[in-house]
């Protein structure tokens, strides 16, 4: 039984199913959980977000008996600045695998070395560890996805675990203040574990069973809207696929998000360097990159799925391959500037998903059909037949009968105010 150890949290900001927490917990007689607000990493549009997920991390430790110390700074050196102020003998944290996230930790291993303390990585961001599945033919990760499918199926799951019932500090810590938002709190989504949990169980409660059926649906809210929560680790993966029965094609999606993750831990780069270089050559247009951006493409379901995340942070994943496909196959521009603007936006925005999914659908990932293409009209069509997901975000079109929803430029004098679309649709 060590005296202390700090708990270093990054995207995992939640209680229950913590392994670092519960390891710390069970193995010390003080436990110290740290955030560190880094300066160097703009969280943007994602920090009112962020700073609602952290008060109510505080609120459920405190509830415990426990505190959440926040700090400013470089995450490594401030862990291990308190760690010396308070003479703990280890810091845990959740191992994580963006390009930042492993020089993070391995800067962390060595300063923790360097100081005489034990440096512990635990799982918990993703439902099967990034490094535990190797193809049979060899390599170090899958690139393929349905392989790995039944690879990850096939895994054992380590067992989830219980919030722990204390959490002891030591006295006279000085806690720090929570940071305060640069942007609006969204009015969809309301940040932290409590909401999360609330979320989750309406939803595993009422829709999972039919998300197969509905989640291709534009204008229904029949998907989860759980990503979020997963991406700052309000919910514990895990946990959401051991109570989501009777929900194989939701759990398949949890798959995807681990297949990213595992491409990313062994190919970091994936957000800047394509994954698998095919040869593409690029267009730069800077204004029908700024079109697009504004939903201003001409294409109205494009232009309501870009509008949809202007106003909300978030869109609809069917729409996100639509919007995509139109930039990286119509407009022939490069993925990162596509996969950048998401990032930038998006509240789910990661690393592994985000950059895994652009490139999948540039060609450069790990589609293995990568010259596959999207007809964007036939898509419309079929997931929003009555046009209603455009009519809410594209005003501009409210009076456009359904025959013309999708193709208002067939129409004699097409919209006015509307533009005509940046390539031809024909």
């Amino acid at each position: 039984m060590m005296d202390t150890v700090v708990v270093l949290f990054n995207r995992d900001l939640r209680t229950h199913d913590h392994p670092a927490l519960a390891a710390a917990c069970e193995n010390a007689r003080q436990v110290v959980p740290l955030f560190v607000l880094d300066p160097e990493l703009p969280v943007g549009h994602r920090s009112a977000f962020l700073a609602e997920c952290l008060a109510d991390l505080r609120r459920s430790l405190r509830e415990r008996g426990g505190e959440l110390v926040i700090r400013r700074g470089d995450p490594v050196a401030e862990a291990v600045r308190l760690a010396g102020e308070i003479s703990a003998q280890a810091v845990y944290v959740s191992l994580d695998v963006s390009t930042l996230a492993q020089r993070r930790q391995r800067r962390l291993a060595e300063e923790c070395e360097r100081s005489r303390m034990e440096f512990r990585g635990f799982p918990g961001v993703t439902i099967v560890a990034p490094d535990a599945l190797r193809p049979s033919g060899g390599g170090d990760h899958y690139r393929v996805f349905t392989p790995y499918w039944r690879a990850w199926s096939a895994h054992p799951r380590r067992e989830t675990l219980k919030a722990p019932d204390a959490v002891h500090v030591p006295e006279g810590l000085e806690e720090g203040l929570l940071p305060e938002p640069d942007h609006e709190p969204s009015a969809l989504f309301r940040g932290g574990e409590t909401v999360a949990r609330e979320r989750m169980g309406q939803w595993l409660k009422y829709c999972v069973e039919d998300y197969a059926e509905g989640h291709d649906d534009l204008a229904g809210n029949r998907t989860s809207r759980l990503s979020p929560y997963l991406h700052f680790g309000c919910l514990s993966p895990l946990e959401l696929e051991s109570m989501a029965v009777n929900g194989d094609a939701f759990v398949r999606q949890l798959c995807w998000r681990d297949f990213f993750h595992q491409v990313t831990a062994a190919f970091p780069r994936i957000n800047r360097d394509d994954y698998r270089s095919r040869g593409q050559e690029w267009r730069a247009d800077s204004g029908a990159a700024q079109a697009w951006k504004e939903g201003m493409s001409g294409v109205p379901i494009v232009d309501a799925g870009m509008r949809q995340l202007l106003t909300e942070n978030w869109m609809h994943n069917r729409a996100r391959m639509i919007v995509a496909s139109f930039l990286v196959r119509r407009l022939r521009l490069d993925w990162r500037v596509g996969a950048d603007h998401f990032f930038e936006m998006l509240l789910d925005g990661d690393i592994a998903n985000n950059y895994g999914n652009w490139q999948w659908m540039a060609g450069t990932g790990n589609n293995t059909r990568p010259n596959q293409t999207v007809n964007h009209i036939r898509q419309a069509k079929r997931f929003d037949p009555d046009g209603e997901y455009v009519r809410r975000y594209v005003p501009e079109l409210g009076s456009v009968p359904n025959r013309a929803i999708h193709e208002p430029w067939r129409l004699p004098a097409g919209v006015p105010g509307y533009p005509q679309p940046l390539v031809s649709m024909d």
